[in-house]
């Protein structure tokens, strides 16, 4: 369902859902995430994931418009909102906080939420992929390399505002010449994890981490459930809202226009955190998500 980010500034929501936001990246949409976050007053955040691409993070960058969604997100606390913070496989950093509660804001791995006595399984997701779990490596170095596709696009863009010309979008480009195996392998995730959420007799899973955003009803021969996955705000810039009883998948418009902001970057000092090893927090987190 889409609405327009400034319909209603103030709009109360029960529940909002969002994911992949890749703060501290080149791709990430900060702007439009701060207008969305500005636009709505939820009863429940959750931010499933990825929020801060830790993998990616660097002192060097992390702009103003970054760090607004951050006091954004202070803020909304501050204002009662209930925040709950998913860890993904980006911000896995965080991971050593699970079960972390200070005032409204909570860490886990997992959620489930009874609405209107339904019940709602929310998760990352990338404790369903294979190169996650066998190949943790070249997720990172495809990380890297879609930040680097970013750079490059964005100076090319560069250029061809200068010149006058359209922009263009690699990223996107890439993503359609690859899109019928992309596919495959979302219907893949998706499967696993409907057939997963029908056992535990859950009726809507949503999930993050394919930057794939959906809502659709699946079915076997056990039962049927709604999967929703929340997309990301790097090209889809979408989310998932609760009101009216109802979950509705939330497309921000590229049309509504910004007031452009300073994007003069902050020197941010991250702590050099001693970490437990990392395949013990992802088996623990992995048990933690598929457990009842």
């Amino acid at each position: 369902m889409n609405k327009q980010v400034n319909d209603n500034p103030t709009q109360r929501l029960e529940v909002v859902v969002i994911s992949d936001s890749h703060l501290g990246t080149y791709g990430c949409k900060a702007k439009e995430l701060l207008a969305y976050l500005k636009s709505i007053n939820p009863k429940t955040l959750i931010l499933n994931g990825d929020i801060i691409d830790v993998w990616q993070f660097s002192t060097s960058f992390f702009p103003k418009s970054h760090l607004k969604v951050i006091r954004q997100l202070v803020k909304m606390m501050e204002q009662g909102t209930e925040v709950h913070y998913l860890v993904g496989n980006h911000d896995e950093t965080f991971r050593r906080f699970v079960g972390l509660s200070i005032g409204n804001f909570h860490i886990h791995n997992k959620l489930i939420l009874e609405l209107n006595g339904e019940k709602t399984w929310i998760f990352h997701g990338d404790v369903f992929d294979v190169v996650m779990h066998r190949s943790k490596w070249l997720a990172k170095l495809g990380a890297k390399g879609y930040g680097m596709l970013t750079q490059i696009n964005r100076a090319a863009n560069w250029g061809l505002a200068l010149l006058g010309q359209k922009r263009i979008s690699l990223s996107r480009d890439i993503k359609n010449a690859v899109k019928g195996k992309k596919r495959n392998i979302t219907s893949g995730f998706e499967e696993i994890v409907s057939n997963l959420a029908i056992k535990k007799n859950y009726q809507y899973a949503i999930c993050g981490h394919i930057h794939w955003p959906e809502k659709k009803v699946i079915s076997n021969g056990l039962g049927a459930m709604t999967y929703l996955n929340s997309g990301d705000w790097v090209e889809n810039m979408t989310s998932l809202e609760y009101y009216n009883n109802e979950w509705h998948l939330y497309h921000y418009h590229p049309d509504d226009k910004l007031t452009a902001e300073d994007d003069s970057n902050d020197h941010l000092v991250s702590d050099d955190l001693l970490l437990p090893n990392e395949k013990v927090l992802f088996n623990t987190m992995f048990r933690d998500v598929i457990k009842s």
